[in-house]
């Protein structure tokens, strides 16, 4: 339950909207979004993003990393970064609340272990949202989409090592439609955005020529062309 800050008005809270690829290894990699059942009223039986309210003696940073680690023991993530304010007074019953929104990301194939009342849920088939919470997500996943464009931010959905046709399909699930792997390769490899390790994968059942492996340049987030574009075919 959020409680009145000290001017009596107003509460502020901080929401992570944390992504995986998830299924990389199938046929049918998932972006999903991390959600947990919510118990009580209001809206009871929906879900929301995990977070909670700021405390007074901490930054919102601290606040999202704090409650992600404390309530969905959520420790993995490889990048985080502020989003949106949400600020509509009738967002949530009673108090006003205001909400900051923060992006997650957490590679493949890290498992990280949750609560009961807490899952992966693809974006393309979201349960019953709590609040403004599914416009959050698409706040999020717009934004995801858009760095995918022009800045190396792949790393953070990533494995740290990868052939070619695994990080299309990272790409593909995060932007939500089929990429060409020998296309991304060019753009990624011009922008020294990807290199090569040196190594091979090992040979699947159906044999063939061991595929190369990759893996980011960096992995720390940084803008690689600010007037770069992925777009979807056709």
């Amino acid at each position: 339950m959020i409680e009145n800050m000290p001017n009596g008005s107003t509460a502020h809270e901080v929401l992570a909207v944390v992504f995986q690829v998830r299924h990389l290894a199938t046929r049918n990699p998932q972006l999903s979004v991390l959600l947990w059942e919510r118990a009580m009223d209001p809206q009871r039986g929906t879900w929301s993003l995990p977070g909670g309210q700021l405390r007074h003696d901490e930054d919102m940073v601290s606040s999202v990393r704090r409650q992600l680690a404390e309530k969905v023991d959520l420790r993995e993530l490889t990048h985080l970064e502020q989003l949106a304010v949400f600020s509509d007074p009738a967002r949530v019953p009673g108090v006003r609340t205001i909400a900051s929104t923060f992006l997650g990301l957490v590679p493949s194939p890290a498992t990280p272990e949750l609560p009961s009342d807490t899952r992966w849920h693809p974006v393309s088939a979201l349960p019953p949202m709590a609040f403004d919470h599914k416009t959050m997500i698409a706040n999020a996943h717009t934004r995801l989409v858009a760095k995918l464009s022009y800045t190396n931010i792949g790393f953070a959905l990533a494995p740290r090592e990868f052939v070619l046709s695994t990080l299309r399909d990272v790409y593909g699930a995060a932007l939500g439609y089929q990429v060409d792997a020998t296309n991304l390769q060019r753009v990624l490899v011009r922008r020294g955005v990807i290199t090569p390790t040196g190594t091979t994968a090992k040979s699947g059942r159906a044999g063939g020529r061991p595929a190369a492996q990759y893996r980011f340049t960096e992995s720390q987030y940084r803008v690689t062309d600010e007037f770069a574009a992925l777009r979807p075919p056709g």
